[in-house]
């Protein structure tokens, strides 16, 4: 998972873009990069870390331009961690591009050696997104032979992008002397949008963003989402084009996006993420009563953060008290994308604290966003009852996980899966600790999303069923991410040893 931000203006944007890679932070706390365009120089810095460990003063003085493109990454399936992953990516021709990426492509190996064998292109990183820039590149070549750039061709080029890669994607590209190309995948499963802001001298500043949040917190006017399969393009006026690309886009957004990542304050495709997760707590209300007696219950509580609207929302629904008992140090990175199970069993003490006088003596149902390996449940609850709960129950936001994403978040394997070999709820309870646990179900996932807008029919929930929305999906692909995970494990401890 990762954010990604573009922006054209007429006056130096390298501050905005750090500005907007901290509204985005929460989609990226591996690595960031801004690269900005000057005349036709690229000026570029990248790096691993948080977005204000990477960028000192100088390195902003040196980010020259009135145009650029910014990036948080996590590290998706089977890529290593390391600063050559680090994104926006370069290729010198056609006219010199940076380009950036949210996603993750499934057909990311053939296509490597296609581009090697046929187009003569060589990648070399692990990271998709190198390859998905290459096949821009090359598409946009194609094109532009004893002739320029025009916007009908960076459409066209966009239109061989989507017929030679599938997956879940969201693109910037920064194409020097032309202007800022931005796309989707055809499935809409990655989320992009587009804002305005006109400033004082008159010239419209345009902004594209994976969440309305960069837009807003920055001033910009939140114009739309970009939909699946469209491509929009902006030129170094300022003027925006926008046409759609793919031949049968559907709109099939990931349901995780909601539940977990986004920001709350952010609106994806018609859909408020705040509001949804307050329906995702009155869904599983439903659930817990049908599965715990209510009068059971003394108490409801968060696992801060992203599970606290659905919580407040689940105790109103009940007529149970709301409380906060555990109090989060938010200078600790998230949990369950941590490398390594003991510096994520370590870090779960790090980052939440029980308040005993809200435990003591008391029946407590702790509401968190999902369960994914079920190491930080497991440490929370141990956590409750050594604070002097009676008994634990724990209610789901998401439904079980019980296998990985393929389309960008770098999820663990069906081996690293609490639920990845079909355990139901009750197996989880004992191994976690806990009195009960209560698990959303999938058709109340989707029935509280497409609730805010009817008119999205079907959401990526593969992670919950297993039923991939680009339909190239299979046991063998599965059991090949595993191995490249694994491998990509094994570099990256081999890395960090050298290094030590």
């Amino acid at each position: 998972m990762c954010g990604i931000v573009g922006l054209v203006s007429d006056s130096p944007v390298n501050q905005r873009l750090y500005d907007a890679l901290l509204l985005l932070q929460h989609r990226g706390q591996d690595a960031a990069g801004i690269a900005t365009l000057d005349g036709l120089t690229f000026h570029q810095h990248k790096a691993m870390g948080l977005v204000r460990e990477v960028f000192r003063t100088r390195d902003m003085r040196n980010l020259l331009g009135n145009c650029g493109i910014g990036h948080t990454r996590y590290p998706t399936a089977g890529c290593s961690s390391s600063s050559d992953e680090a994104q926006p990516f370069y290729v010198n021709a056609p006219y010199g591009i940076m380009f950036a990426h949210n996603g993750n492509l499934t057909n990311a190996t053939g296509l490597k050696q296609e581009l090697y064998e046929l187009d003569h292109r060589h990648i070399n990183t692990s990271s998709d997104s190198e390859s998905l820039l290459n096949v821009l590149a090359d598409e946009i070549s194609k094109l532009v032979i004893g002739s320029t750039l025009t916007p009908e061709k960076a459409f066209e080029a966009v239109r061989g992008v989507h017929r030679r890669i599938r997956g879940g994607y969201a693109c910037v590209a920064l194409i020097a002397g032309k202007g800022l190309l931005a796309f989707r995948d055809p499935n809409g499963i990655r989320p992009l949008c587009v804002g305005s802001y006109t400033n004082e001298r008159g010239f419209t500043e345009r902004m594209v963003a994976s969440e309305s949040v960069a837009l807003t917190g920055l001033g910009f006017n939140f114009e739309s989402d970009v939909a699946p399969g469209e491509a929009v393009y902006i030129d170094l006026q300022g003027n925006l084009y926008r046409e759609q690309c793919a031949e049968n886009p559907r709109l099939c957004p990931c349901a995780f996006e909601y539940v977990y990542f986004a920001r709350p304050d952010s609106m994806m495709d018609g859909i408020s993420v705040y509001s949804a997760r307050l329906r995702l707590g009155e869904y599983l209300a439903d659930q817990v009563a049908h599965e715990i007696p209510v009068d059971a219950i003394d108490v409801v509580m968060p696992v801060p953060d992203s599970a606290r609207p659905c919580a407040q929302q689940l105790a109103q629904c009940l007529g149970l008290p709301y409380r906060e008992g555990l109090i989060k140090n938010r200078y600790v990175g998230r949990t369950f994308i941590m490398p390594g199970q003991a510096t994520r069993k370590k870090s779960v003490r790090q980052k939440l604290n029980a308040m005993p006088v809200e435990f003591k003596g008391k029946n407590i149902l702790l509401v968190d966003d999902s369960i994914v390996r079920g190491t930080t449940m497991k440490e929370i609850v141990a956590m409750a009852k050594s604070a002097g709960a009676k008994k634990v129950y724990v209610a789901s936001s998401a439904p079980r996980v019980c296998f990985p994403n393929v389309y960008g978040i770098d999820m663990p394997t069906r081996t690293e899966l609490l639920c990845g070999d079909g355990k139901d709820a009750d197996e989880v309870a004992r191994i976690i600790g806990a009195d009960k646990v209560v698990y959303q179900t999938v058709e109340g996932l989707r029935m509280a999303l497409s609730d805010l807008n009817p008119k999205i029919t079907d959401f990526d929930c593969s992670c919950f069923d297993g039923k991939y929305v680009t339909g190239d999906i299979d046991e063998a692909y599965l059991a090949k991410l595993e191995e490249e995970k694994r491998r990509a494990k094994e570099a990256d401890k081999h890395r960090k040893a050298e290094e030590d």
